[in-house]
Order: C-alpha cells, then structure tokens, then sequence
C-alpha cells in the first residue's frame, strides 16, 4: 500500500479548510523536502490552545520531511492583526515583543525540531520589516494589490463598520511581504495558517507569483472553537495557555478531559497522532464510556505539551479528586482573611469573577466538604480555616484548600 500523500492525511483527519492548486501542492511536496512557513504574532507571552493546530500541522509536515519556517511576526506585532477583530489592537513595546519571543521559542522546542542540520529556522519579521523604505516599500509592493480587492476580504469587512486605521490596512501587504522575503532567502513555497488568515496568506502566494514568476502555495486550517464557537485565543474567555505558569498541567488536563463529548472525536483527530481507525473505536460510544475516550485525549495532549511525568501526575490527580481521594487530589492554599466561598472559588477554582462564583452557588454547584452551598455570602467555618477542607465545583473538579 502506497503511502499517503501529507496533505490527503490532514484532509483525512479534518484539518484542511481551504488551498489552491492543489494537486501541484502535493505533487511538490511528493518530490522533496520543502520550506514551508508558519506565523505567529508574539502578542502574549504564551503560546494558547488556538496555536495548537498550527503547531501540530508544523511537526506533520517536519515529519513527512519538510522544513519549517517559524515566522515571529515582531514586526507585524507593532501594527496588529485585525483578522478576527471588531476592535483596534493594543500596540507594543520592542521591548514586550522580544521577551514574548523568547517565551514562544520554549514551548516550540516541544513540537519542533530546531537542532539538527535541517531543523526548523526561526526568523523574525522585525529584522526586514522594521528598516523598510516606506516610498520603495510601497512602488515595490504596494503596487501589487489592488484596494478594491483588499476590502472584500473578511479580515477587513468586520473591522469597516467600527472604523478600520490606514496601520491595520496595512498589514495584508506586510503579511504578504514576508512571504515574498523568506521565499527569496530561504526558497519558501508554502505559507501554512488558521482559516481566519486565508485573506493574508493567499495575497503573498500572489504576490510571489506576480514579483518572481514562481508557483507559491497557500493552505489554511481548522480553527479551534469553544463550545459559543468563538475563537480560542489570549482575549476570549476561558482560554488555555501552554505555559504552565498560565495554565497548570493539571488544568490543562483537565479541559480537555470536560469537553462535550460531540467535541471529543474532532479534537483527537485534529490535535492527536492516534490513528483514525483507532480514533474511531475510542470515540463511538454515546454513553459514559466516552469518560475512558476524553481521558485518553487529556493524558495525550498533556504528554505532549508538558510532559509524560506531568500527564501522569495529572491523570492520577484526576483520578483522585473523581473518587474523593483527598490525599492525591489536587490542593490549593488560600490567604489567612480569606473566608468568603465565592473569593475562595476565584482563588482557587479558575472562576473568572465572583460574580460568576455567586451564581454558581445559586445553580447549587458548589459543595464544601460534602455539604452543598446555597447562600451566595456562605462563609466558610473556623474549622475549615484552621484545618482545611475539601472544594467541589460541579461533578468533577475537586481541590483540597489550606489556609497559610
């Protein structure tokens, strides 16, 4: 049986969303080793869940035997993306930028081969974007694209009704530029991204066609969606970071372990390097066999962001709290004054404001040792701060909290 071209694998498992020139694509990437990039704006100091999928389509093709470029957008970080957006993005500091760099090329080492000979190359657009001659820039460059063209793309239409600044308008031609630069540098073919970026990617594959007469291609991907279907990223709620300071291995585990289960079989395939038919087997059940399904797909992930020992130790914490083992579930400690249950729940159960505590205690889905919560300013008893006790939220997130 022959092997399966890279990009009918990542349309087997659901990954593509949209490319051009498709069968010259793969018979490309059939006849060698190909340079193909991947962008990320540094504009946190972690990279989220709503990088997975690229990183995962970036450590694909370096398995198949491709060479990826990790574009750090530096430069295009000091404009921002307004794909996406309804409103205009907080500009940054050179200074901000480098240390997020720094922070991004960390957690890249987990799926990307950097050291050997052919590894990934880093390169930041700061290095080419930030000297530009803006009259050259724009006879060069500027030429190329067509304005009218520009205003049909969906990563403008929703910014025109709120106002849309001549900065953010710009960075179609810059995106696309980059392309053009590491396609002249590094022979670059390929520009690989979320469907939200297919607008930008497709301008520099023209463009390079335009400038240098040669085929250049685009593809983009799947984007990952919370349960509202909004855009997992750093400013939508209950984003998961891969930094571990952010979001601990044990939370991390935990979010995918309490995804819905019509969510569970997109996710493996998506983000996983289990075989479909195996995928398949896990996810075929519509009954509470699935908890064995999501708790392999939490362990998975959690191995390859953080780590077999952290994936081991928060599968056996899960494990743990979901029995009501108190020794080896996971603890927390709690200021001394600190004695409200809904400040405790923000404290220490990730609940993004006590509001939202209060109303979980109204919806009854609170208990401490054992004992449901009702009165929104319960406060928790002398024994509990001088001994501890035990934190439930919902069915399954447990904490064992101490008061320092």
């Amino acid at each position: 049986m022959s092997k399966m071209n890279i990009i009918d694998e990542l349309r087997a498992r659901g990954l593509v969303k949209q490319t051009v020139f498709e069968e010259d694509l793969k018979k490309l990437l059939d006849s060698g080793p190909q340079c193909f990039y991947i962008g990320f704006d540094p504009t946190a100091d972690s990279l989220h869940v709503g990088h997975f999928v690229q990183l995962i389509v970036a450590k694909r093709l370096q398995e198949a035997g491709h060479r990826p470029i990790i574009l750090i957008g530096g430069g295009t970080a000091m404009i921002g993306d307004p794909s996406g957006r309804t409103d205009l993005r907080s500009m940054m500091t050179r200074e901000t930028i480098q240390h997020n760099v720094d922070c991004f090329k960390k957690q890249m080492a987990r799926f990307i081969r950097f050291a050997e000979k052919d590894g990934a190359i880093i390169v930041d657009n700061a290095d080419w974007l930030l000297d530009l001659n803006y009259i050259d820039f724009l006879r060069e460059i500027g030429s190329c694209f067509s304005v009218n063209k520009m205003l049909t793309a969906e990563c403008y239409k929703a910014r025109m009704e709120k106002g849309l600044t001549f900065l953010e308008f710009n960075y179609m031609l810059m995106q696309s530029y980059d392309f053009l630069v590491l396609n002249r540098k590094y022979g670059c073919v390929l520009q690989c991204g979320g469907d939200d970026q297919w607008s930008n990617i497709l301008a520099g594959a023209d463009l390079i066609r335009r400038k240098e007469g040669k085929d250049a291609f685009a593809i983009t991907f799947g984007l990952l969606t919370t349960s509202e279907g909004i855009k997992m990223g750093k400013t939508a709620k209950g984003a998961v970071w891969l930094d571990r300071n952010k979001t601990s291995p044990y939370d991390f585990f935990q979010y995918w372990r309490n995804i819905p289960d019509a969510d569970v079989e997109k996710v493996f395939r998506f983000l996983t390097f289990l075989p479909l038919d195996e995928i398949a087997e896990l996810t075929r059940y519509n009954d509470e066999r699935m908890n064995a399904a999501k708790e392999r797909l939490a362990y998975e992930l959690t191995m390859m962001v953080h780590g077999k020992e952290d994936a081991d130790d928060a599968l056996a914490k899960a494990k743990a709290a979901f029995s009501g083992d108190s020794e080896n579930m996971p603890s927390a400690v709690i200021p001394k004054g600190m004695n409200q249950i809904a400040e405790v729940l923000v404290a220490v159960a990730k609940v993004p404001s006590k509001g939202e505590a209060k109303r979980l205690i109204q919806g009854g889905g609170i208990t401490v040792d054992g004992v449901k919560i009702t009165d929104i300013a319960a406060t928790l008893t002398d024994s509990q701060l001088a001994n501890g006790f035990v934190l439930q939220k919902g069915k399954k997130n447990f904490y064992k909290v101490t008061v320092e």
